[in-house]
């Protein structure tokens, strides 16, 4: 059986493969079960408690991609070992989509913390593989991590005993384990990176964005169908519906609008820029859980106001501009009227909260508009000095 030895940084036409493919469809089920529960609070009037719960669920959904994405970027051997414990952290994503629900609802993240083990089992199989399979600072590095995942690991577990008796101990002790859980890369590699790739790691960041997109895409496609189907409210749902396509097309567009790569040239830009993508996929996929509440709302199923269900869409739509121009778009501007097209654009769509039945579309046709203008800003000659 070959070794696991580090893939080169310089190495070209590094590309994603058929198994991080499958891997990050896998965990599509975990991004819907999150995006469905918040949709219901939103629905239910319990904003506030449902965008907690989804910040800590999503949490854990991104970090769990996250921790496998900066891995495979470096050590990627595709051998039958490694497909076969990959498919073993798979099976613990599915078991913690089986817990989202209870661990969104009442705060009881057994099951998802039984799917983290075995995830994290697998993961740190991996690491203490490539720690056999090297020698110096690199074995150091796979060691601190493969210790670093497993003391958090129990941390999680010690939580499970905290009762609903403790008071808010549980929710201070799930800040510490966040705080440390994205402490561990920058304590493993404080001495001596990982080889992951910038090429590798800017196209598996985009295909998730894609993917998140996708299933924001899903869901708001079947809450339309329902709801014509129970209501035959056509008239209420097109604007809803075609502002909707609108934000996530413009969001696509905006993402992609140029190669993140070049930039990724040291850790300090590649940890910034990759924990940042919380906001970016979290933002992407609550979308879709607001269109789905404006569609409830427009045909009376949502017991919300007609402000808060385009809330559940703006605030989303303005956080994911805000994000992806300050993670990414900006450092790839020329002058003023380029950095500031995504600021002024969010703050505009903020402002079509208040646009009543027709805020969706509005937003949507602010975000399209966005894309014209950045578009038209780019191609203009650059100045020379």
């Amino acid at each position: 059986m070959p070794g696991m030895t580090a893939r080169s940084r310089a190495e070209r036409h590094r590309a994603s493969t058929p198994l991080e493919l499958f891997f990050d469809l896998c965990f599509v089920v975990a991004v819907a079960q999150a995006g469905g529960r918040l949709l219901h609070a939103v629905a239910e009037g319990h904003a506030a408690t449902g965008i907690v719960s989804y910040a800590a669920v999503f949490f854990a959904i991104w970090w769990a991609w996250v921790n496998f994405t900066w891995f495979a970027s470096a050590y990627d051997t595709d051998d039958p070992l490694y497909r076969v414990v990959t498919f073993v952290q798979i099976t613990g994503v599915l078991i913690f989509a089986a817990g989202v629900p209870r661990a969104f609802d009442a705060g009881d993240w057994t099951i998802g913390v039984v799917g983290y083990v075995v995830m994290r089992l697998a993961l740190t199989s991996q690491w203490l593989r490539a720690a056999y399979c090297t020698r110096g600072a690199e074995r150091r590095v796979a060691l601190r991590y493969a210790v670093g995942i497993t003391v958090v690991q129990l941390g999680w577990i010690a939580m499970l005993l905290l009762t609903d008796d403790t008071g808010g101990a549980r929710a201070a002790v799930f800040a510490v384990l966040v705080l440390a859980e994205m402490s561990v890369p920058a304590i493993a590699e404080r001495d001596r990176p990982t080889s992951w790739h910038p090429r590798h790691i800017g196209e598996r960041y985009g295909l998730f964005t894609i993917i998140v997109l996708g299933e924001t895409i899903a869901a708001a496609t079947v809450a339309v169908q329902e709801a014509l189907d129970e209501h035959r409210a056509f008239g209420e749902l097109l604007p809803i519906a075609v502002g909707g396509l609108l934000i996530v097309f413009s969001a696509w567009w905006i993402y992609f609008a140029v190669p993140i790569h070049d930039y990724l040239r040291g850790s300090r830009e590649a940890f910034i820029w990759g924990y940042g993508h919380y906001l970016i996929f979290g933002s992407a996929a609550a979308i879709g859980a607001g269109i789905e509440v404006a569609v409830e709302e427009a045909v009376g199923k949502a017991h919300v106001s007609d402000t808060v269900a385009a809330a559940a869409v703006t605030v989303p739509s303005a956080l994911f501009l805000l994000t992806v121009w300050a993670l990414h778009a900006r450092h790839f501007k020329r002058d003023l009227a380029e950095q500031l097209s995504l600021p002024v654009a969010a703050l505009a769509i903020l402002a079509c909260t208040f646009a009543g039945e027709w805020a969706v579309l509005a937003a949507g046709l602010v975000a399209a508009a966005t894309v014209i203008v950045e578009v038209a800003l780019s191609r203009r000659p650059a100045v020379t000095g």
